[in-house]
């Protein structure tokens, strides 16, 4: 009977469409589990193998769930929106509506081939209107609450898509998505006041099983903390204050240094001797990302302020101040302090300007770099009454000092910024904003959502950076809904993670049209059990999403502080190298490589990419070798949370595995239940693969599986070892499984019922230990054959048992055992010499 997978996949996932076996239901009595991905962009391209990866694992936990008895959630939906497709259809000139239509159905073909038990009854699109209008409606909320608010302020451009990008969507300097260059300009933003959300941010991450990476990383971008704002007097009138938390170093304060885009420079400008020199400095600035003047930063740049003075609160001299693109607006107050003597950025700049380098803290040598350590190590030296103490011990003194002085007091600080939510395209949401005169911003009335995205006939970009929608004035005019006088809408749309901050509440209950959720639905459903994504995606979406859904409980629309109870995240499949040193034979042709390619060609695998022709797509995988052989090798291929490559022969291996239990099914007896030559590994492996799936072992899981085949072959199989086998299979090669259980008769066994339909196979632990072991045997070193023994046999039994066996005596003939050596359950080794 051949194994002909494309005939099968077909005929079960024909049938898995008509008799919906993935069906979540709510309010059902079983309990709930709700199994969650990072819904996919919908690109030109169709699925790359990096998408089944995640899908996959998570497809796997919950049909084991459903076998477990559990109500199960595992929905699908898309991320619409958003910059790639907008500039896939303004090169390609197709409307953005119809490029996402075709690429939608593209990956749905592509994700029912592989087989996914989605639930595709409750499918959502984040560019359908009737998504959107919950989308809107809740930006609506936000704006009502006061968190929604429009400013002018520095903002990241992109020179190549023309549009604002919040921090998080720059990478180094280029905009994450087209890798253009990123520069700083001022432009009218709407904002999301995410900064209040700050600690109920971090605090509550203690209250969600989370891997530990990222935590970290959802704090380590929030960035709390606790240190002092120091008001320093200037002869300008006005007083600066600066943040730090190091204020036990005030004493080495030698300079201070403004941000370019500080509006105390605009008000100094008469005071400013050397003012041309600024406002050049100042445009220099405004090309530059935040990364370029922070992380890539390392020449210091700066002008020095002519006419303004600055005097140290701690020591009453007066120090120099300076504007330099490495301070940014948006964090702490836009001015900082200098310690040149125990920070390395300030003793660079203080090196490059030729300024004071006073030691406050013994214990480095500050003329070759700054001595930054703060523990009981450092002793606070030429800082008055400081003198003596440990920086512990300073810190805190010089704060209450500072606050006695009415010069300081204690404040918590964050990275986090406000969200930058606007963006000058067309391929998003609008914003339900009208702009009156008399009014000033109005609401749309929610009873008139979804504001639609009107049709246009061009929807390239503007030379202005304003949106594509400020040209289409029939639809920008229109009345103030408070007023009714003449009024225009906000032209700027969302960004694409507005509707992926709040889909995975829709998907409790995709057709409401009264609401984002029921209550009910919400109740049963949330928090989600099990969120797995990718770790690119957690200083993104996952900070966004649970700011959101907190703003929702604070609302009362949702009952959980946390939308996600669990988190977990995936490595990257990489591609191999065309241009590896390896593939090639000859130092000649490997030199040439390297001249060519530099680095990369000492690298056996890259990130999969177009240009470098090592891009796997899932179809090809699936015509040559089947779904269930692509879902089984995209789990086999290494460690769940790490990085792995994509290697065609060992795709090959896991078809034969399959292979392997097809023509197993040939072998089965007529016995029925677990035979007792094979309780052992089957209890064990039953224990195995259930553990394995629940930590996302899946790679160990399938080890086990194969294991036991192996046995099978060795032992011979009963019906219900087979049984056994196939329910363990199911969740990772589900369509051949169900073929086997059909024609094996276990459908017909169970009441027609479906291997994913029926329940999970528990283990007996006391059956997982074999109670005999067999032993190999050697005479002074060399095989003589294995015996079998009682597992944990004592040495005696094992020599006893052995020199029973004909082989082991012909061997010892004559001779006198000398030395034993025993590895219980596994050898024994009889040294022996002539008598």
């Amino acid at each position: 009977m051949k194994y002909d997978f494309a005939a099968i996949e077909k005929k079960w996932q024909d049938k898995w469409e008509q008799v919906k076996p993935y069906a979540a239901v709510t309010g059902d009595k079983r309990p709930k589990f709700y199994g969650l991905i990072e819904f996919p962009y919908p690109s030109a391209a169709g699925l790359h193998v990096g998408h089944p990866r995640p899908f996959t694992a998570m497809d796997i936990i919950c049909r084991k769930k459903r076998m477990q008895g559990y109500n199960v959630l595992n929905p699908i939906g898309f991320d619409a929106f958003g910059l790639p497709t907008e500039n896939f259809a303004i090169k390609n000139h197709i409307h953005p509506a119809i490029v996402t239509q075709q690429n939608i159905k593209n990956f749905t073909r592509q994700l029912k081939m592989l087989g996914y038990g989605f639930d595709w009854d409750r499918v959502i699109d984040t560019t359908d209107p009737q998504y959107y209008k919950w989308t809107q409606w809740i930006f609506l909320q936000l704006f009502k609450h006061d968190l929604a608010y429009k400013t002018t302020m520095p903002v990241n451009w992109c020179t190549s898509c023309k549009c604002v990008l919040a921090n998080e969507e720059v990478v180094e300097g280029v905009c994450e998505r087209c890798g253009a260059p990123v520069i700083r300009k001022e432009k009218s933003q709407w904002m999301l006041r995410i900064t209040k959300y700050a600690d109920r941010l971090i605090d509550d991450l203690d209250d969600v099983d989370y891997i530990e990476r990222v935590k970290t990383q959802q704090r380590n971008w929030i960035g709390r903390s606790t240190g002092t704002e120091v008001t320093f007097k200037t002869n300008t009138g006005d007083d600066i204050t600066v943040y730090t938390t190091r204020v036990d170093t005030l004493f080495g304060v030698t300079y201070t240094v403004i941000s370019p885009e500080h509006p105390l420079l605009k008000k100094w400008k008469g005071i400013i001797k050397n003012w041309d020199e600024v406002e050049a400095y100042q445009a220099a600035a405004a090309r530059k990302s935040d990364f370029e003047r922070g992380e890539l930063n390392k020449d210091k740049t700066g002008v020095r302020l002519d006419g303004i003075e600055v005097i140290n609160p701690a020591t009453g001299k007066v120090v120099p101040m300076f504007v330099s693109d490495y301070v940014l607006m948006g964090y702490g107050t836009g001015i900082v302090m200098g310690v040149p003597g125990h920070d390395q950025r300030d003793w660079d700049f203080a090196k490059a300007f030729g300024l004071p380098i006073v030691e406050v803290v013994e214990g480095g040598d500050i003329t070759k770099e700054a001595f930054t350590l703060k523990d009981d190590t450092g002793i606070m030296v030429n800082s008055g009454f400081l003198n003596g103490m440990t920086v512990k011990e300073a810190i805190p003194a010089m704060k209450k000092y500072a606050v006695e002085q009415g010069w300081g007091h204690e404040k918590v600080n964050y990275k986090l910024r406000d969200w930058v939510f606007s963006r000058q395209r067309y391929w998003g949401e609008p914003i339900p904003l009208v702009n009156c005169p008399k009014c000033g911003w109005v609401p749309v009335p929610e009873e008139e959502l979804p504001l639609v995205l009107p049709q246009v006939d061009s929807y390239e970009l503007t030379d202005d950076g304003e949106s594509p929608l400020s040209k289409m004035t029939d639809w920008v005019n229109t009345k103030c809904p408070k007023c009714g006088g003449p009024a225009k809408r906000e032209t700027d749309t969302m960004p694409q993670w507005a509707g992926s901050s709040w889909y995975f509440l829709r998907y409790m209950d995709p057709h409401n049209d009264q609401a984002p959720v029921s209550h009910e639905a919400e109740q049963y459903w949330g928090p989600v059990d099990w969120y797995n994504g990718g770790m690119e995606h957690t200083t993104l979406h996952l900070l966004y999403s649970r700011f959101w859904h907190k703003f929702l409980y604070d609302i009362g629309v949702v009952h959980t502080k946390e939308p996600y109870a669990k988190r977990t995240s995936h490595g990257m499949i990489l591609g191999q190298n065309p241009h590896y040193v390896g593939n090639v034979s000859t130092q000649e042709e490997k030199d040439a490589l390297i001249a060519k390619y530099g680095n990369q060609a000492l690298r056996p695998a890259v990130k999969m990419s177009k240009s470098l022709g090592n891009v796997v797509n899932p179809d090809d995988v699936v015509k040559a070798y089947g779904a269930d052989t692509m879902r089984l090798y995209i789990m086999f291929i290494g460690d769940f949370e790490k990085v792995a490559t994509w290697s065609d022969d060992a795709v090959k291996g896991c078809k034969r595995f399959l292979d392997r239990v097809w023509n197993l099914a040939d072998q089965v007896t007529d016995e029925e239940g677990v035979s007792e030559k094979n309780a052992p590994i089957v209890h064990k492996t039953i224990k195995k693969v259930t553990d394995d799936i629940d930590t996302l072992k899946m790679n160990t899981a399938i080890a086990a599986l194969m294991t036991m085949v192996n046995e099978f072959y060795s032992n011979g199989l009963s019906r219900g070892d087979f049984e056994a086998l196939l329910l363990m299979l199911s969740p990772f090669a589900p369509h051949m499984v169900e073929e086997l259980w059909e024609q094996k008769g276990f459908a017909a066994k169970y009441e027609g019922k479906m291997a994913m339909q029926c329940a999970w196979p528990e283990y007996d632990e006391s059956k997982t230990v074999a109670s005999s072991v067999e032993m190999a045997v050697q005479v002074s070193g060399k095989f003589k054959g294995t015996i079998i023994v009682p597992v944990d046999s004592d040495q005696d039994t094992v020599v006893e048992a052995a020199k029973a066996s004909e082989k082991v005596a012909k061997a010892i003939a004559g001779m006198q055992i000398v030395k034993v050596i025993h590895v219980k359950n596994k050898l024994v080794n009889l040294i022996v010499k002539p008598c």
